[in-house]
């Protein structure tokens, strides 16, 4: 299934307001077409809806769409084993947005607000059908094709033109029904030459502008024959950053758990910080440091990225200068799968948290 444009009726938006200092929230419901009736129209009746549902009234003409000025999130609400529907970490969330607009220089949406927002939006969405219900059959493969709602909060810029600061800007809540990420097939990743970030940039904010770069290296990564791209450092090309889109994690063969360390080039992935503690629970060590791409084509036994919608993702080589480094005979390996059991489980309910970290909608 992965990403498409069949939003959920119900949308969140929120502006802020110069004059006063404060953000007036308000909720487009144009259709409130349960999801059953929906379901009932012809493909062309579906996608004159959905067209409506993706017209929010924008600006055609700002900051955001001309240079990409703008940030966003990315989280997911899962519906659970007991019959409930929970988000899973918003809290967290909601720091990254504030911190967010706060590296480009504009109000920060509060972070009370923004979790407030979060749970309200899925409850309305769920009261109209549109939480994809729990499948019992989705614990067949510990969830890895299961459904679950991706949800983007973004901002967006008044109206304007010309290189400026969003002065008044406005806070989007909408969400579509998600499964696997990545498509099928092979998963080696090949290194970059292009940059993703470089010191003293954005590399750390969740900016828009940022992804750009991932599309097209991830774009010639596909068209060379491989799933994913990993980015090197900027100033000496031979660390590691990230995945086109999401962290990344190897198992060196002393088995240690190493991701590199956060910095102004690294996203501070939600999923990343969890995989963290989760596998200090499980006993190993995990290490935030610089990993050079010599140490992972020397000593890496192991790899997957991880990140909202990637979710734990095992990466079956990583090919530097023409050479490949396979990880476990291209088998998913032990920690990520370890993991990613734990994670899911915890996420759709089958396995306790040991922290709060899901917060129940209904």
């Amino acid at each position: 299934m992965a990403f498409d444009l069949a939003m959920y009726p119900v949308v969140y938006m929120a502006r802020y307001n110069p004059g006063s200092g404060s953000w007036t929230e308000e909720w487009l419901e144009n259709d409130r077409l349960p999801y059953a009736e929906l379901m009932k129209l012809s493909d062309a009746e579906r996608a004159e809806v959905y067209r409506k549902r993706n017209d929010l009234g924008l600006p055609a003409v700002s900051y955001t769409s001309q240079y990409g000025f703008g940030c966003f999130e990315g989280m997911k609400a899962f519906s659970t084993k007991d019959g409930g529907v929970s988000i899973f970490r918003p809290d967290r969330n909601a720091k990254r947005f504030a911190d967010s607009m706060r590296g480009l220089k504009c109000p920060a949406f509060p972070e009370d607000m923004f979790v407030k927002a979060s749970v309200e939006f899925v409850r309305r969405n769920w009261e109209l059908g549109y939480i994809p219900p729990y499948d019992p059959a989705w614990e067949a493969d510990n969830y890895a094709s299961a459904a679950s709602v991706y949800m983007r909060p973004f901002m967006n810029s008044e109206g304007a033109i010309g290189v400026g600061i969003s002065a008044s800007p406005v806070v989007v809540i909408c969400a579509t029904s998600v499964s696997s990420y990545f498509k099928g097939g092979n998963t080696k990743a090949v290194t970059t030459n292009r940059i993703r970030a470089t010191p003293h940039g954005t590399g750390c904010i969740k900016c828009a502008s940022n992804y750009v770069i991932s599309a097209l290296a991830k774009r010639e990564a596909e068209e060379a024959g491989f799933m994913e791209v990993v980015y090197l450092d900027s100033e000496e090309h031979k660390y590691i950053q990230e995945g086109s889109s999401c962290n990344i994690f190897f198992v060196l063969e002393n088995g240690t758990l190493v991701t590199p360390e956060l910095g102004d080039t690294i996203l501070p992935g939600i999923t990343r910080s969890s995989v963290i503690d989760l596998g200090r629970d499980q006993g190993y060590t995990v290490e935030e440091r610089k990993i050079s791409i010599d140490e992972v084509m020397s000593s890496a036994v192991e790899c997957f990225v991880t990140g909202t919608a990637a979710g734990i993702t095992p990466i079956e080589s990583v090919t530097h200068e023409g050479k490949e480094r396979v990880f476990n005979n291209r088998a998913p390996g032990k920690v990520g799968t370890g993991i990613q059991k734990l994670l899911k489980g915890g996420q759709y309910g089958s396995v306790p948290f040991t922290r709060p970290w899901n917060t129940k909608v209904v």
